[in-house]
């Protein structure tokens, strides 16, 4: 059994999607294990870790516009305004979502569906570095 653990970082450029399977599946590749597991963790509670769909940037453009309307942002809204109002429904957001992944490796890749990708999801308006934690276990 062997492990690899690696973290990424990745700079947003605003609110949005960031397609970051290219640089996980890199890692995995270069971690030398053929079947395992791969955790994945965003160290962040204003982002979030989504697996989506590659295909058509309808669904993505879809997604932002039904988180916007989900969790929508105003004067009075939230308590938590202490770093901008974007910050507590950007907090809420991450909250709905996902902080963690497991995604299945065999063969030495990981086991996406053909039409699945793994998006680093900013709930900021502003860009801002993000960590990603990378972790893999197998043989």
């Amino acid at each position: 059994m062997k492990q690899r653990s690696q973290t990424l970082t990745i700079v947003t450029a605003s609110q949005g999607f960031t397609d970051v399977t290219r640089e996980i599946a890199d890692f995995v590749t270069a971690s030398g294990i053929g079947e395992g597991v791969l955790t994945v963790f965003v160290r962040h509670t204003s982002a979030s870790l989504l697996i989506q769909e590659n295909a058509d940037n309808d669904v993505l453009s879809d997604l932002g516009q039904f988180f916007a309307r989900l969790v929508p942002r105003g004067p009075g809204l939230y308590r938590h305004t202490t770093e901008g109002p974007d910050d507590m429904p950007a907090h809420i957001r991450a909250a709905l979502t996902q902080t963690s992944l497991s995604i299945p490796i065999a063969k030495g890749a990981l086991m996406l569906g053909i039409w699945q990708a793994i998006y680093l999801f900013e709930h900021r308006d502003a860009g801002q570095p993000r960590e990603i934690a990378l972790h893999v276990i197998g043989a």
